[in-house]
């Protein structure tokens, strides 16, 4: 069971992307644990998902967006394509942006050049990625993974938590229309699409001990430790943001940007503090980019049946968040919208998910029970009644 570990820490990866980091301060320095039940719901939604998206990919060895080019027409599979594409920019410019700032926050490096180094060390992650080299590209993510959880968890140490806020803050509710856009916008970072498409082409290179049906279900049984494990320590290190954000900068200026929220960190828990946060925040971007890249390869190869070497897409994929750099856009505010984009393309990816694996001429004998299909579509219902209210609440200028 433990080789079959290591794609749901990959996936993972996306849980605590820097566009966390922005959504989950931004809401614990404003609200307290106001929101707080947000993050449980969409650990809960995400755990769903991705266990549905590895299981697409074991029984039928193709990813999501392979299945969905096999039964899509081909104008339709070029357009679910380029909305798979603006969700894959959208994600490497958090991703890119977050790594900048921490570089800035760690050395003074500007932007721009934080921008640039950090898209050049990915090249060097992502070239250690495919074939049989695989295993060895998840054994770095894992890594990464454990100094994020160090990074963003050491501060808890310092101030630690309210056990009765915390309480509180499970209680789902709102307070105007402001915490909705947060609210989407925490869904967006902790449910991501291209996890979902990343998912179920990551499991195709795992080989079943047993054979066959046996094989098949001790798979799917390790899936879902797999899937559970990974997804406890995002889920920790998301609520650990929020909750340091809650106790020790609420009310405090200039908390409603990372940078600001560095400084009041190492202001009042410790210079030790604040560098465990910036190495943090350092390495989720790191890690982060070049996930967000490796889905992007995936998706295109599946749907416009074109293969682009890796390293000319991180090239290129690098320049809009580049541009973002120079034109001196607020990071944080970057990385906010960032999220908002991926929640609204959330749907693409959940939808058709949930009906092939719900569909016994796909998944055969391992077709979900209806129990697990109507969780599924509870899930995606609320997601998508969520984006529409931040639809709304943007288009009217409310948000």
């Amino acid at each position: 069971m433990f080789r079959i570990l290591g794609p749901g820490f990959v996936a993972a990866i996306a849980y605590v992307d820097p566009g966390n980091v922005a959504a989950n301060l931004s809401a614990g320095a404003r609200y307290g644990y106001l929101l707080l039940w947000v993050l449980v719901v969409a650990n809960l939604m995400a755990a769903v998902v991705q266990y549905l998206s590895a299981k697409l990919g074991l029984v039928t060895d193709r990813s999501l967006t392979a299945v969905l080019a096999g039964h899509l027409p081909r104008p339709t599979r070029w357009m679910f394509w380029a909305q798979a594409e603006v969700i894959v920019a959208a994600t490497d410019i958090a991703e890119v942006i977050g790594g900048a700032v921490a570089l800035h926050l760690l050395f003074g490096t500007p932007l721009l050049l934080g921008g640039l180094i950090v898209g050049a060390v990915s090249v060097v992650l992502l070239l250690v990625q495919g074939g049989r080299t695989q295993r060895r590209f998840e054994a770095l993510i894992v890594a990464f993974l454990v100094v994020i959880t160090l990074g963003f968890l050491s501060g808890l140490v310092v101030t630690g938590v309210d056990p009765a806020g915390m309480a509180a803050g499970l209680l789902p509710r709102f307070a105007g229309t402001d915490t909705v856009l947060l609210a989407a916008s925490m869904l967006g970072a902790t449910v991501m699409p291209h996890a979902v498409y990343l998912h179920s082409g990551l499991v195709r290179d795992r080989r079943f001990t047993p054979h066959g049906d046996a094989g098949m279900r001790h798979h799917l049984r390790a899936t879902k430790w797999d899937v559970g494990l990974a997804l406890l320590i995002a889920g920790t290190v998301n609520i650990a943001m929020l909750v340091l954000a809650a106790q020790a900068l609420r009310g405090v200026d200039g908390t409603d940007t990372i940078d600001g929220a560095h400084r009041a960190v190492a202001e009042h828990l410790g210079t030790g503090v604040g560098v465990l946060f910036a190495v943090g925040l350092l390495a989720s971007g790191l890690a982060s980019t070049s996930v967000g890249c490796y889905a992007g390869d995936l998706v295109m190869k599946d749907l416009l049946r074109i293969r682009v070497p890796l390293v000319a897409r991180r090239v290129v994929t690098l320049v809009p968040a580049l541009v973002l750099l120079v034109s001196g856009v607020e990071p944080t505010r970057a990385l906010v919208v960032s999220q908002v984009v991926l929640s609204i393309g959330l749907p693409f990816a959940l939808v058709p998910l949930v009906i092939l694996t719900a569909r016994r001429t796909v998944m055969g004998r391992w077709v979900n029970p209806r129990s697990l299909t109507v969780v599924a579509s509870v899930v995606c219902g609320v997601i998508v009644v969520l984006n529409i209210a931040l639809i709304w609440l943007t288009l009217t200028g409310r948000g």
